[in-house]
């Protein structure tokens, strides 16, 4: 059999809910629905970060973000960090990608067949280099800005940030805007539809050339601006979209970070730019742009899956839909994602994977999965051999039989971890995040789906709180590459002498403290140099 190709589709900022397969009766997905009928779709897939690039990093990279330390938005290139590209490439494939990159400048590129930059992100940003920000358009040395102009269109480019926000705030200095609108251009010229047009070309030049492709399409929305275009914002009525259960959720037993942000978007105009300026229609209109996002967003997914279809490869192409993390969509009375990492509907992510005849069809997973488990999936499924640097784990058995692979998944910022098991999800915040004091939050899904009773302090939930604080220690010690271990020449391991700042019999092979590596160390009677 040849080499499948591998298609990872990508959005920005997708609440899991807001799919038709996932029971949203108001979203129109229907590629994504037609992926799910054709696949499997995890009802607990969890992002490792609760923004762009950390969790980019972890997909690309298949590791834990405390393991390569990038937990902002921008950085220097991590050279000494593989990737997905560089490993398939390896293997044969010819790689690429195209959209809202968002990862560190210089890391994937250059293991890339194929770029197409509609953000510019490619483009490595020093402090001091603020004259690259030409008015409107930001940071415009990028492709879509080109074909834009060229179709006389930059100026109605509005993915980046609204006009009318650009021109209230006087720059970018306040963000992108967090009100809705049509789009001023037509859907054919959207971000969406110029990212489904290159990735379309790639996929026809590869198999014109015979051979397998791994490509990643990613797009902006449905993260904002909430800016759909016309045909797709008509799809939709304002005032007839349901609110979800939570939106009332008064939130007094939350973090005082998220309250106070809670009570910002209630009480001020400031986020706001189109009449009404009150919250509960600037809400309305942000919902009517948001599910309009999705939309356009899936309707540019079609455009890929009917290249495949046309070509006839879409059974040799295995393809994977997920998002870098959620956003609030009108839950617990929030616009956006942030503070994000203490609700399900930021950390929980879409995921799903499509391989007709080679995995089941119609399928929901409700085993835990992480974002960190494509990279090593995929080169099960491809039948590649998978690198020993990589922290997740494969979820072919758990894709075939639901077999579970792991206990608890977990999201983590640099000051905050939150983890999470089948029915309990316990975010853990230091005190002086806190006012001094100890301060978490703990939801049962089972009973409180929607969260809107924190258990934290509740007497008759000590004993969960504790055993998760335990796990989420575990799971840190457990995940960790160290650097260096102190260890003993004692304890030679039969092929070289260790030194004293070589990991040597204490670790696993791949760096980490293992089940079996720890049990090792309890045998070789180690435990006064823990």
């Amino acid at each position: 059999m040849n080499k499948p190709n591998i298609l990872i589709l990508y959005s920005d900022q997708h609440n899991a809910r807001v799919m038709g397969c996932a029971g949203d009766k108001q979203a129109i997905t229907p590629n994504l629905d037609r992926l799910a009928d054709e696949g499997v779709r995890f009802s607990r897939a969890i992002t490792q970060n609760p923004i762009c690039t950390p969790s980019r990093m972890c997909l690309m990279s298949g590791q834990y973000v405390h393991n390569f330390g990038y937990y902002g938005l921008m950085g220097p290139a991590p050279h000494n960090l593989p990737n997905l590209f560089a490993h398939f490439r390896q293997a044969g494939y010819r790689t690429g990608m195209a959209g809202k990159t968002h990862t560190p400048s210089g890391w994937l590129g250059p293991h890339c067949d194929d770029l197409a930059d509609g953000y510019g992100f490619e483009q490595e940003y020093l402090p001091g280099l603020s004259h690259l920000l030409e008015g409107l358009q930001g940071l415009s040395l990028n492709e879509y800005a080109t074909d834009l102009a060229q179709a006389g269109l930059l100026q109605d480019r509005d993915d980046k940030i609204l006009q009318e926000w650009y021109e209230q705030k006087r720059g970018h200095a306040s963000g992108q805007g967090l009100d809705a609108r049509p789009s001023r251009l037509p859907a054919h010229w959207s971000f969406e539809a110029w990212t489904a047009r290159k990735v379309s070309g790639f996929i026809e030049k590869s198999q014109a050339a015979g051979q397998p492709f791994c490509y990643w399409m990613t797009l902006p929305r449905p993260h904002q601006t909430y800016a759909p275009a016309r045909e797709y914002w008509d799809l939709y009525q304002t005032d007839e979209l349901a609110l979800p259960p939570n939106a009332e959720d008064p939130m007094l037993d939350r973090h005082p970070a998220a309250r106070r942000l809670q009570k910002s978007f209630q009480t001020s105009q400031d986020w706001m730019i189109f009449e009404p300026k009150t919250f509960a229609a600037a809400r309305r209109r942000v919902l009517h742009g948001y599910y309009a996002n999705v939309t356009q967003m899936d309707a540019a997914i079609g455009e890929v899956l009917a290249t495949l279809d046309t070509l006839k490869i879409r059974d040799n192409t295995i393809v994977v839909y997920l998002s870098d993390h959620g956003e609030f969509a009108g839950e617990h009375g929030m616009i956006e994602k942030a503070p994000g990492i203490g609700f399900r509907c930021v950390t929980q992510i879409p995921l799903i994977f499509s391989w007709p005849g080679q995995l089941p069809q119609g399928k929901t997973c409700d085993e835990l999965a992480e974002s960190i488990d494509v990279f090593p999936t995929l080169c099960r499924l491809a039948g590649i051999g998978q690198p020993d640097w990589i922290d997740g784990q494969d979820l072919t058995a758990t894709l075939h039989e639901g077999l579970p692979v792991h206990e608890v998944a977990v999201t983590e910022h640099a000051l905050t971890k939150t983890i999470h098991t089948k029915r309990w999800k316990l975010t853990q915040y230091l005190p002086e995040l806190c006012d001094g004091q100890d301060f978490g939050e703990l939801y049962d899904h089972e009973a409180d789906p929607w969260e809107l009773h924190n258990l934290y302090f509740d007497p008759e939930h000590q004993t969960v709180v504790r055993d998760l604080q335990q796990k989420l220690y575990a799971w840190l010690v457990r995940t960790t590459r160290p650097v260096t271990v102190h260890t003993k020449p004692a304890f030679a391991d039969g092929e070289h002498e260790n030194t004293w700042d070589d990991p040597g019999p204490l670790l696993a092979r791949d760096g980490k403290a293992s089940k079996e590596a720890l049990t090792n160390l309890l045998q070789l009677s180690y435990l006064n140099y823990l």
